[in-house]
């Protein structure tokens, strides 16, 4: 079996400039060359995407849609995070071993459509 990659779907694959809308509304276009890095990954690699939009009901019919919409190809789409390899989140910190500067990247964390 293919060693797991995941993606965020909201920041990753969705750009998300206009910010949250709703479970099933999902307004904007895939972030710029998504689409084609996500086609080179799954080369190697099995591709899941997760959000907590499908915590909720219609979330994951709303992702699933959305994918097919842009023409984006993925293995699965879930609500929890399946073991991986590497999980790729526009929300979150890579711990670097420096427990004593963790509050301080939490305190200064930007999203990239916020830098």
């Amino acid at each position: 079996m293919a060693k797991t990659v995941v993606l965020d779907f909201d920041g990753v694959i969705h750009s998300y400039t206009s910010g949250w809308q709703g479970i099933d509304s999902i307004p904007d276009p895939p972030v710029d060359g998504i689409k084609e890095a996500i086609g080179n990954i799954r080369k190697h690699y099995k591709v899941v995407v997760v959000s907590t939009r499908c915590f909720q009901e219609g979330g994951l019919e709303a992702v699933r849609e959305w994918l097919d919409k842009h023409d984006i190809f993925v293995d699965e789409v879930l609500a929890y995070k399946p073991p991986a390899i590497v999980y790729v989140d526009d929300r979150a910190l890579t711990f670097d071993g420096d427990a004593k500067g963790l509050l301080h990247k939490i305190k200064t964390f930007r999203t990239w459509q916020n830098k």
